[in-house]
C-alpha cells in the first residue's frame, strides 16, 4: 500500500513527531540534548520557521513548526536535525546507519481551535509518561520558557499565547493555569491520531477547504 503523503501549510503550526529507528534511545546525554537544539535553532533562523514548542524524549521528539511563506521548510528542517543527529550518534556510538524512523510525521492544525491543546500535549508528554511530576521538573521542553521560568531568546510565541493577556506576567500566569488543566480525553486521543495518521489536527470544515487551498504542499 503506497504511503500516505504527508501535507504541510504555508503560515499554518504544525504538529511534527520523529522516531528513533527501533524505539532505540537517541538522546543518552545532555550534551545529545543541547546539540539537536542548537541545530534546531541554526535552522530556525536559516529557514526562517519558527518553533513553538518542542519536546526532547528519550527515543522520539515533538516540535510545534510554523514554516511561514514556504511549506517545504519543514520537510529541510528535519532532513537536516535527522541528518546532523544521525552522524554524532554514528560518531560517538561508532556505529552505522540510521538513527530515525524512515519518515516523521506532520500535522498542520487549525490553529484558533487546536494550537494551544497540541502544544500542551507536546509539553505534558514527560507527565504523561511519568518522568516527572510537573511539566516545569523536565529540563527538554519548551514549558519553562512559555510558563516564564527561563529565558529562552530563540522560541517563538504564537498568536493563541499572546492572546491570553496583554501583560506578560499575566500571560505567563495564565498560560500555567491552562497547562493544569490537562488535556481533555477525547482531545487527547483526536491530538494523537491526527500526527499518527498524518492528518491535520483540525474540524471537518478546515479541512474540507483545504482543497482549494494555495501553498499546500507534500513533503
Amino acid at each position: 500500500m503506497p504511503r500516505k503523503p504527508r501535507l504541510a501549510l504555508a503560515h499554518h503550526p504544525h504538529h511534527i513527531v520523529q522516531r528513533s529507528h527501533s524505539q532505540q534511545a537517541i538522546f543518552t546525554t545532555d550534551a545529545d540534548r543541547v546539540s539537536y537544539l542548537a541545530t534546531l535553532q541554526e535552522f530556525r533562523r536559516a529557514l526562517s520557521l519558527k518553533v513553538y514548542a518542542y519536546c526532547l524524549m528519550d527515543d522520539h521528539i515533538h516540535l510545534v513548526v510554523d514554516p511561514g511563506d514556504d511549506a517545504t521548510g519543514i520537510s529541510l528542517l528535519m532532513k537536516r536535525l535527522a541528518g546532523r543527529h544521525t552522524r554524532r550518534v554514528n560518531l560517538l556510538q561508532e556505529r552505522r546507519g540510521t538513527a530515525w524512523e524512515g519518515r516523521f510525521m506532520c500535522s498542520p492544525i487549525e490553529a484558533d481551535r487546536y494550537l494551544l491543546a497540541c502544544i500542551s500535549f507536546v509539553e505534558l508528554n514527560p507527565v504523561r509518561a511519568q518522568l516527572v511530576a510537573q511539566p516545569e521538573e523536565y529540563a527538554w521542553s519548551s514549558y519553562r520558557a512559555r510558563a516564564g521560568i527561563v529565558d529562552c531568546e530563540w522560541i517563538d510565541l504564537d498568536p493563541c499565547y499572546l492572546a491570553l493577556a496583554e501583560i506578560p506576567e499575566l500571560r505567563r500566569e495564565r498560560y500555567r493555569e491552562f497547562i493544569r488543566k490537562g488535556i481533555r480525553p477525547h482531545e487527547l486521543k483526536f491530538i494523537r491520531n491526527a500526527v499518527r495518521r498524518n492528518e491535520p489536527t483540525a474540524s471537518a470544515a478546515f479541512v474540507m477547504a483545504l482543497g482549494g487551498r494555495d501553498g499546500c504542499e507534500h513533503v
